[in-house]
């Protein structure tokens, strides 16, 4: 893209909107958050051509409390539609991200809650592992050009220097777990036996938990998956020993023998990471099981259980985003059909 969404819609917002909404509802406006934040490449900067094929346009986010939603939302959004010009910029401003000028005005409670699954920061170790930490990234991504409140900016400072160390901690032993156990272990058993499906879906499973596992090394909390390679890229310590690995264990020409052979390298990284780290202690080799693989991470999970707070040790953290589907689904039961396959770009042959 020649220039960000994110660039055109904040000279947007502070050249037509602000006025509009400080003029209009001055008392409001003080109490809401401007940006750009939430779902979507764009907010990340990684829009490409491929991006504008649906909810793509000018795009302001913007965050109110709960109690003025109901008798403020439907208000402010008409005083914009009501003084809009008919472009700007070349963009439409009646397309785009929602059906005025891109403005979307919710509920700061409610963006929260179908994010991080709570309405303010997690004060216990129990909160911070009850969050998807794709959907931190949903909370902090972005930009906020105008919070008169400090409130939503708060609250994205609190999730800034990362975990807790205990959380990450107890986050990085279940992805050993996984990595390990349910992964490489799998993996060489569906080899073994010839059995490709399963072998497939360990496979998928472990390249992933291996990638997230880096993010956490490096004290970063990792995306959603489509965007993940593009951010795991910039990792200042694990992208460049990881990379190489990755790139050709995911190769549909890379052959099962060689995927399996370079997951094992990609334990020995995170590994010896967690050793220079002081997250485990020093170890000797290990060899590898002809029938069970190459369980090493399994060590470091054991270990780094071991010394955790009682309190977060039987804690299952949440990867899912189980937050935004239990919105997602509630959501998309309120649209039409016809509709939501619009939305999917599920057209009718010959209706092209």
């Amino acid at each position: 893209m020649s220039e960000s969404i994110i660039d055109v819609s904040q000279d947007f917002f502070r050249e037509i909107i602000l006025p509009i909404l400080d003029r209009e509802f001055p008392t409001e406006t003080k109490q809401t958050a401007f940006g750009v934040f939430g779902y979507g490449s764009e907010v990340l900067r990684l829009d490409d051509e491929y991006s504008s094929d649906h909810h793509w346009g000018l795009r302001i986010n913007a965050l109110i409390p709960d109690y003025l939603v109901e008798i403020r939302k439907d208000r402010m959004l008409q005083a914009v539609a009501d003084n809009l010009p008919q472009s700007y910029r070349g963009h439409s401003l009646r397309e785009g991200y929602t059906g005025v000028a891109g403005l979307e005005i919710d509920s700061l409670e409610g963006f929260l809650k179908r994010t991080i699954g709570m309405i303010s920061p997690p004060e216990t170790y129990a909160e911070w592992l009850n969050i998807p930490e794709e959907d931190i990234i949903h909370v902090i991504n972005g930009e906020i050009w105008h919070d008169a409140s400090g409130c939503f900016t708060n609250i994205r400072r609190s999730f800034a220097n990362y975990y807790p160390e205990e959380v990450r901690l107890r986050r990085i032993a279940h992805w050993c777990r996984y990595f390990s156990g349910m992964g490489t272990y799998a993996l060489k058993r569906a080899l073994l036996r010839g059995n490709e499906y399963y072998a497939a879906v360990a496979f998928g499973k472990s390249i992933r938990w291996g990638v997230q596992l880096a993010f956490m090394l490096d004290k970063q909390y990792y995306p959603y998956d489509k965007w993940i390679m593009a951010m795991f890229s910039k990792l200042p310590r694990m992208a460049e020993p990881l990379l190489p690995i990755v790139d050709e264990a995911v190769r549909l020409s890379t052959s099962w023998k060689r995927k399996y052979e370079l997951l094992n390298q990609m334990a020995d990284v995170l590994d010896q990471a967690m050793v220079n780290d002081g997250i485990i202690k020093p170890h000797p080799e290990y060899n590898e099981s002809s029938t069970s693989g190459y369980r090493l991470l399994e060590h470091a999970y054991a270990e780094i259980i071991q010394g955790l707070p009682d309190e977060i040790i039987e804690i299952v953290p949440v990867w899912d985003q189980i937050h935004l589907e239990a919105f997602h689904s509630a959501y998309v039961n309120t649209i039409d059909l016809a509709v939501w396959d619009d939305i999917l770009n599920l057209r009718p042959i010959g209706n092209e």
